[in-house]
């Protein structure tokens, strides 16, 4: 029994020496062979090794602790260890998100085009009131006097201030892809789609059939419709643009990784153009989403599950003390979890002291490094001035000649505090020609890489988040209303939403007398001396 518990112990250490990279072929193969043995001779010891996740979760660890010094590993790769590697239906699900784009550009165009046939359609009514007159009866028509044409100018100039004014509005760029219909605008298309029906119908019944011969009658019949569109479009400016300035709600934005929240004031929107107006302050207030910073956690669990081993002496073919052996695991797990517990405070504030220490020393790195290479630089500088002018530097390359001093301190420091993936040498490159270009100062370059910004300074390729699902119990096209709780949803985390009303206030004025402010100052002419 001992002999047997020998070697199944030397089996497990042995594997353990197979995973190293410290070893050399030989010794792994004597190892391998070794194990083998051990493994025919074993009968009754089962050794229980630690769960999967644990063992990945240490190495994942000590894999962003221990790395080379090239920038090519400092990039994000898709591998079978990794704690963000991508699964098949990670795949899938990209795949129908890029189907689903294409059909939303689909949508888009579609809308689009609808939008330029109905303005067509608009534009080329007042026009067509005029011109068919001529067309079908022209030896009928009265003479237009002076009043007639002056209408003509009117007309002239309202359709072109009518085509501005939609052209201002409703045809900009779209800010996003909405999943249902814009209620208003909707409804403003119908109403002006029924509204040049209804004045068509009129002018065919009246007008066509009877061959009218008051031409001048016909003109303002044209100028009445020019007006009523432009009242529509006013009426157009107060829906879509007027009535969301004022604010009624507060919407409390909380991602669901890391729990940084910001506070938006709204006005009356429905939840899907309230989910656009949070998404594009998104990008601009909130921090860029890395997901490196939340492992942390995930990995200290995995170090300290990774310690509990359990071993079953008695072999797996005595099943009658099944039920005890189940119950000595669960104890000795209970009171080794209890041990740690009480001991995993202390681990976790010398972690973090140990880590601010690292990033405190590894940022005076950084920063002597970078300011020794603007002083270089400003000495190149002061040299090309006394050269002839097709001898100069530009920045690009002046930024490729010092790059490589800074950039060991950089990488360190990118690492330690988990950016890497967010900068590639690339990028650093341009940013470093630009700060020359511009004369920036060391601590304006390094502005960037000491304090993490917002996602639009970072490239569309580190955003993490471009298609966003919209989850909410009550209808999208709905308006907000107090209480009312929303999900914006990608690929990495979510957007939860909180809706409170802003309560009403009620200010009263409380007048003050000006003259319960004066008063008398009176002195006497006998005094002490």
């Amino acid at each position: 029994m001992d002999t047997e518990s020998a070697y199944s112990g030397y089996s497990y250490y042995s594997g353990r020496s197979r995973g190293s990279h410290r070893h050399g072929e030989r010794s792994r193969d004597r190892h391998k062979s070794r194990s083998k043995e051990s493994s025919r001779s074993e009968k009754s010891v089962t050794i229980n090794a630690p769960p999967a996740e644990p063992l990945l979760g240490d190495q994942s660890v000590r894999g962003e602790e221990v790395q080379d010094d090239n920038w090519g590993e400092t990039t994000t790769a898709v591998t079978g260890t990794s704690e963000h590697s991508l699964s098949q239906e990670d795949i899938v699900r990209i795949s129908k998100d890029l189907d689903d784009s294409v059909g939303l550009d689909c949508k888009r165009y579609l809308n689009v085009a609808l939008s330029v046939i109905l303005g067509l359609v608009v534009f080329l009514t007042p026009l067509a009131f005029l011109i068919l007159p001529h067309l079908l009866w022209p030896d009928r028509l009265r003479a237009c006097g002076t009043a007639c044409e002056g209408l003509f100018i009117s007309v002239a100039f309202k359709l072109l201030i009518l085509l501005l004014a939609v052209w201002a509005l409703f045809f900009r760029p779209p800010r996003a892809g909405l999943p249902r219909i814009f209620v208003f605008r909707a409804l403003l298309a119908t109403l002006v789609l029924l509204f040049v029906l209804s004045y068509w119908l009129f002018y065919g019944v009246r007008i066509l059939d009877s061959q009218d011969e008051d031409y001048q009658g016909i003109v303002q019949y044209a100028v009445s419709l020019v007006d009523a569109l432009l009242f529509i479009h006013y009426l157009a400016i107060v829906l879509l643009e007027l009535r969301q300035l004022q604010p009624f709600f507060s919407l409390c934005v909380t991602r669901s990784t890391d729990g940084a929240t910001q506070h938006y004031n709204l006005g009356q929107l429905s939840i899907q153009r309230a989910a656009v107006v949070i998404l594009e302050n998104y990008y601009k207030d909130f921090p860029v989403h890395n997901p490196a910073l939340l492992t942390a956690s995930k990995s200290r669990a995995a170090k300290h599950l990774a310690g509990l081993k359990v071993y079953n002496v008695d072999g797996p073919g005595e099943n009658n003390a099944a039920a005890g052996i189940a119950q000595s695991q669960s104890r000795a797990m209970i009171a080794a979890a209890a041990r740690r517990r009480d001991s995993s405070h202390n681990e976790l504030y010398y972690e973090e002291a140990e880590h601010e220490r690292r990033v405190r020393k590894r940022r005076a790195r950084l920063v002597v490094a970078v300011e020794e290479a603007f002083t270089h630089i400003r000495r190149m500088q002061e040299e090309e001035q006394k050269k002839a002018p097709g001898d100069v530097m530009d920045p690009r390359e002046a930024a490729q000649a010092i790059f490589p001093s800074m950039a060991r301190a950089l990488q360190k420091y990118l690492r330690t505090t988990r950016q890497q993936h967010l900068h590639s040498m690339e990028s650093i490159q341009q940013h470093l020609a630009f700060s020359i270009t511009n004369n920036m100062t060391p601590k304006a370059f390094l502005e960037s890489y000491l304090t993490t910004g917002p996602t639009l300074q970072y490239g569309k390729d580190r955003w993490l988040a471009r298609q966003w699902t919209l989850i909410s119990e009550a209808s999208v096209t709905s308006g907000l209303k107090d209480g009312t709780v929303f999900l914006l949803k990608c690929i990495d985390f979510s957007l939860v939403v909180t809706t409170k009303k802003i309560p009403y206030i009620q200010l009263a004025e409380e007048f003050i007398d000006p003259k319960s402010h004066k008063f008398m100052l009176r002195l006497q002419s006998e005094t002490s001396v």
